[in-house]
């Protein structure tokens, strides 16, 4: 009994060990060829295994990048809930901020797989999703520390930092134009979450009927 329970744990093992080399390999050609440009044919060439032996570990391309998301969002996941060096919300709100744009365009293809919903008809199981999940969140309770609890300001905050993201990566990659801007861009954020916006009044005499005259 004991050695099947050995037995049975060394395969596992080996079979975990093989699906992590799969994985790097996986990577290391979509940094080269591009995240939809993924072949099982060159994935198992850049293995150095067949393409049938590709399938005795992942059922199809999509599970392969579903392995790649798990991996990619807990490493994710795992960055940005580094404990601050800070006791002030405002700046742990600027860091957290720095340690997405940083984590993202260290990566293009990572970010592209997290982010940008590249691969069509891939979405990722739910245990891969978790980390992101938990990541998420993080930055919900990043927010609320500041005073920031209405869905739709977590919703800017998501779009200010993929915005400033993808102009970093589309506009000058490897370089640090859109990140100088972080700091201005959380000091807008802030600054409008937290000033008061009331509806304008209608202008009296005005017509709500386009192209009316008085």
């Amino acid at each position: 009994m004991v050695k099947s329970e050995a037995t049975a744990d060394w395969r596992e093992a080996r079979r975990q060990s093989a699906r992590a080399a799969i994985v790097v390999a996986a990577w290391a050609l979509v940094h080269e060829e591009g995240l939809a440009a993924l072949s099982l044919r060159d994935l198992a060439r850049r293995a150095g295994i067949t393409t049938p032996t590709v399938y005795a570990y992942f059922e199809s391309k999509h599970a392969i990048y579903d392995a790649m998301f798990g991996q990619a969002a807990a490493d994710f996941a795992a960055y940005v809930a580094e404990p601050y060096e800070t006791d002030d919300p405002r700046a742990a709100l600027l860091e957290g901020a720095r340690r997405f744009v940083e984590f993202c365009t260290a990566d293009v293809a990572r970010y592209q797989l997290l982010f940008q919903h590249v691969i069509a008809g891939f979405e990722p199981s739910p245990e891969a999703y978790a980390p992101a999940v938990r990541a998420l969140a993080d930055t919900r309770e990043l927010l609320a520390l500041n005073g920031f609890t209405d869905p739709r300001q977590l919703d800017m905050w998501t779009a200010l930092l993929n915005g400033l993201v993808d102009q970093q990566i589309s506009n000058d990659p490897g370089g640090e134009r859109w990140v100088r801007l972080i700091d201005d861009f959380v000091t807008m954020f802030c600054n409008h979450c937290q000033t008061p916006h009331r509806p304008r009044a209608r202008q009296p005499g005005r017509s709500r009927t386009k192209g009316a005259r008085r």
